[in-house]
Parts: structure tokens; sequence; C-alpha cells
């Protein structure tokens, strides 16, 4: 009878070795001074407080603030068109805009990859994606796990997590607590879909339409790959802009993230119970990918609105006397922010009108 091997069973060391060799000159550009080498070592180190004149930190009352996602089946259509670079974007992006609604600062962040058999290339591009989201964080990838799973998936399939931490001084923490009936709604464009609803997304083009990842569409003015794999929008500057600003003013009073659930959904996650939020639906442009999307499946507005962001990817609510202050400061940083609503005495809910 053969001796059995590790290869034989569907995972191949030496592959797996020339897919770690491939990964350090990606790693290593996201990395500050706070980011202590350990070679060889078994976890990742980094630097709280640092004295040094351009990465310098001193916190008084530090809390660590940690996240958790993944991208979901936003990872099928990548694999439909052989383009993987701008999922691990995805990946950074859901789990640093959850941080940043607590006030944090994004300080690391760790990934785990798991596929049916190793590809060095599919890893190269995944862990580009994951490094490139990490800088437009400013966090820094620290460490991560790649699983190579033969019989749990199958060959070309693969799924991914990511971990961030961040953190913020416990009197500049955000919990919504502050907000107040007069504040107003900043919301802050998304770039598309982002990485939520791709069940729905999947099943209305491929399945009900019959469409390919590579067919144009006149609507869109691109192809539906190009459209649907763009990267979910990471909100980390124009947050931290602001924040950085108002240090002493108690300006951002909430921040939601808009994912599934929609906008109701999400903002009424940190609404205090003695107010409303009222949003006026015409007061933002919507991307062409949601109407295509309700037209080529005759989808409810009701339920458009509750799986998608419908073009609003970040929510700010803020002191109404500073909110033109603030929506120049995030335009500063290159993104589009609009008056979406207001907030009003109530019991915690929000209405899309």
């Amino acid at each position: 009878m053969a001796k059995a091997t590790y290869k034989d069973a569907g995972v191949d060391l030496d592959i797996y070795a020339e897919s770690m060799s491939r990964l350090p000159r990606l790693v290593r550009r996201t990395h500050s001074p706070r980011v202590m080498k350990l070679d060889g070592g078994f976890a990742g180190l980094f630097k709280l407080d640092f004295d040094n004149s351009l990465f310098a930190r001193k916190y008084e009352n530090p809390v660590l603030i940690s996240c958790t996602d993944g991208v979901g089946t936003k990872l099928k259509i990548a694999e439909k068109t052989g383009i993987h670079k701008t999922v691990g974007i995805d990946l950074v992006a859901m789990c640093v805009n959850d941080a940043i609604c607590c006030g944090a600062e994004p300080l690391f962040f760790l990934d785990y990859i798991a596929m049916g058999k190793d590809d060095p290339d599919l890893l190269e591009d995944l862990v580009e994606g994951i490094t490139e989201g990490c800088l437009q964080g400013d966090c820094a990838l620290v460490g991560g796990e790649t699983a190579i799973m033969p019989d749990i998936y199958q060959v070309g399939d693969y799924d991914m997590a990511g971990f961030c931490v961040g953190v913020a001084e416990k009197a500049h923490l955000i919990d919504g607590s502050a907000i107040m009936p007069g504040d107003k709604v900043i919301g802050i464009a998304s770039s598309g879909v982002h990485s939520n609803g791709f069940s729905l997304v999947r099943k209305v083009v491929f399945e009900l339409a019959g469409l390919s990842v590579d067919q144009h569409v006149e609507e869109l003015g691109e192809t539906v790959g190009d459209a649907l794999l763009r990267p979910t929008k990471i909100y980390v500057a124009p947050v931290r802009k602001v924040l950085n600003h108002y240090k002493v003013k108690n300006v951002v009073h909430g921040v939601a993230h808009i994912t599934g659930g929609g906008l109701a959904e999400n903002i009424e996650r940190i609404l205090p119970k003695n107010v409303d939020v009222k949003i006026d639906g015409s007061s933002w442009s919507r991307p062409a990918v949601f109407p295509w999307l309700q037209k080529l499946g005759e989808i409810e507005d009701a339920e458009m609105a509750r799986v998608f962001n419908m073009g609003i990817g970040l929510t700010l609510i803020v002191s109404s006397y500073y909110s033109n202050s603030v929506k120049s400061m995030v335009a500063d940083c290159g993104f589009e922010a609009f008056d979406i609503g207001e907030v009003v005495d109530g019991t915690g809910k929000v209405a899309v009108s």
C-alpha cells in the first residue's frame, strides 16, 4: 500500500510555502513604526502609546474597540470575473467602517482566508487588496491565517473574514446617547452596492435576468462585473478628520455604517428612545446600479430600502450649528456629503419619506 502524504490529501506544503513567500512585501507597506518586529513570531505586536514626532500617541484612558466581518457572496462575483484584488478592500472596509462608528482610530487588522486548494496567485491578489484597504483605513496588517480546506471548499472557492482593533479615549466614545432633537443627519455617498445584499443581486442578475459579468449595460455605462465589484468606500479619513478637528466640542453625536438593514435599521441602532429621525429620500442622488437592479428584478421599494444602502454608505448625526462645517471637511477628503434628515422628538424610530 502506498504511503499517504498531505499532498495526496489535497494540501501541498511546497505550494503553500510559495504562497507565503509572496506576502511579506505586501504586508510591510501597511506598517508604521508602531508595529513591532517579531521574526518568526506567532503573533503580531503593536505599540499603543508611541513617542515619535510623526506617529506620536499618548492615551489617557484608552478603550480598545474590536470588529469582525466578511464580504459575503460578493466573492462569487469575484470568482466569475477572475478579479480578486478589490474584495480585499471590501473586507477591510466592512470592519473599519464599523469601528469608526464608536469614534475609534483603527490600529491594526488581521485576516482569515480559507480555500479549497492553495493558489499563490489568488492569495497574492487577495492580500494585495487587503493591504490597499489597510492603507485607506490607516491601519496595519499585523497577521493572518490562510487555511487550505479540501472537501470543505471546492477547488476555486474561498471565503474571507477580517478583524480590526481600534482605540478611542473613553471620554470621546460615540454611542448615540448625545443625539438630541434638532441634530442634523449627514449622509456620505456610497460607491454602489458595497458588500451587502449580494445573494439578492446574484439571483436577480444571473438567475432571473440571465446576464453575464462581461456584458455591458447601457444604463450603467460599464459591464455587470465592474459595476458589482466596485469596492466598498472606506470612511476612516473623513470621520477622523472631523473628530480630530472637534476634539473639545461635542459635535458628532452619532455615526452609523449603512449595511444590511438599510438606512432605517442601522440608524435606529444608535438612537436614544426619546428621539426619531426623519430622512428625506429625495435629498441625495442614487448610483445607477440601484434603479437598474430594482427594474431588473421588479423589487419593491421597501425591499430595496431594507436590503441596500441606496447610495448612502455612512451617516453622521451632528449638532445643527456645525453641519455645514462637517460637510465641508468630508468634501475636503474627496467624499460627497448630503443633508438627508433631522432628529425630532420620538420613540427611537427612523422614517424615510
